[in-house]
């Protein structure tokens, strides 16, 4: 399994970004795909999860400025992002959870810089 993010990238607070994450290898509409990120100096944390169902929850406060998405065609999901803030920079991975093996496979990551 593959996992190419793209879409990062340097942006003014209040700013949008959109990731993307395309997925190879595997059977992607029955997997759950998620983003993650890391700040500096901290721990990951997950952004948002879309399951294979088209269900979703968001990390903290989140919902509400990030959307996640899927498009099982193009294998691809992405994370719109709104209303950016300062805070919000790091590094953001895309996540696979594979429901027949349980292994969870990760991304590269794409940097984000939100600059006040």
């Amino acid at each position: 399994v593959q996992l190419v993010e793209s879409g990062g990238g340097l942006v003014q607070a209040g700013g949008s970004l959109r990731l993307s994450c395309a997925a190879s290898g595997t059977i992607f509409s029955r997997n759950h795909l998620a983003w993650y990120r890391q700040a500096p100096g901290k721990q990951r944390e997950l952004v948002a999860r879309i399951i294979n169902t088209g269900l979703t929850n968001y990390g903290g406060s989140l919902k509400g400025r990030f959307t996640i998405s899927r498009d099982n065609a193009k294998n691809t999901v992405y994370l719109q992002m709104n209303s950016l803030k300062p805070e919000d920079t790091g590094v953001y991975y895309c996540n696979l959870h594979d429901i027949l093996d349980t292994r969870e496979y990760w991304g590269q990551g794409t940097q984000v810089t939100v600059s006040s």
